[in-house]
């Protein structure tokens, strides 16, 4: 059977007094959450993401039920919250989830955060932003080259929020002994190309040193928003 180890670091960025990410780790279940909505309420969406994770039955005979049962638990909580408190109305999260069944993975993605797959030296892009841009690429409207260096390339089409829900995308994403997948925020994705993301994550076995490369790498490039980078290896 194959097992799984990780590394997981976060950081505000160089122009964030808080940190809105948030992540969820556990044997069978890790995710990052990106929340938005100002005045700390970003932290408080993603917060109550992870916090509707941890109970999350991880041997449901359905996971994707189960991740899907989870997001619209989420976006409930949410909306509760803003309803008692206006200033809340436009808080909300991104969520990127890996359900681990012992062979694959089960994936949950809604919003702009990202999973990354490394398989024998190459990167692949496992999730698709639900973002303004993407959805003009898709459409043949904006070429990818142009779509990352968009100003409003952050402009989210879907996420978990208050007041309104979404559904998530749910597929399987197949796994073999020697995969490397990294779950992160746009914090590191808006800002860090993904071949130099590919470079770093092939640099070092070192999942702790592949992590903390990442994270210099977007402040370097400015670090404009809070990085949270999740590194997996499959073994």
């Amino acid at each position: 059977m194959h097992v799984l180890r990780y590394a997981v670091g976060t950081d505000p960025g160089l122009h964030r007094a808080t940190n809105e990410d948030s992540v969820h780790v556990s044997d069978r279940l890790l995710a990052v959450a990106d929340g938005m909505g100002g005045h700390a309420f970003g932290e408080v969406a993603s917060n109550i993401a992870v916090t509707v994770l941890d109970e999350v039955d991880v041997d449901a005979d359905d996971p994707h039920s189960a991740l899907a049962a989870a997001t619209h638990e989420i976006a409930v909580r949410l909306t509760d919250l803003a309803e008692e408190n206006f200033d809340m109305r436009g808080m909300g999260t991104t969520l990127t989830a890996l359900l681990w069944d012992g062979e694959k993975f089960a994936v949950c993605h809604i919003g702009d955060s990202r999973c990354y797959l490394v398989r024998d030296g190459g990167l692949t892009q496992v999730t698709r932003d639900h973002t303004m841009v993407q959805a003009m690429v898709d459409d043949g409207r904006m070429a990818a080259e142009q779509a990352a260096e968009h100003p409003g390339r952050s402009m989210l089409m879907r996420a978990l929020q208050a007041g309104s829900e979404h559904d998530p995308d749910l597929f399987d994403q197949d796994v073999r002994a020697g995969d490397r997948f990294l779950l992160c925020s746009d914090g590191l994705s808006d800002v860090v190309p993904a071949e130099e993301i590919g470079r770093l994550l092939t640099a070092d076995p070192d999942r702790d040193v592949t992590v903390r490369s990442l994270i210099d790498a977007a402040n370097a490039a400015g670090g404009p928003d809070n990085i949270t980078c999740l590194v997996i290896d499959v073994e």
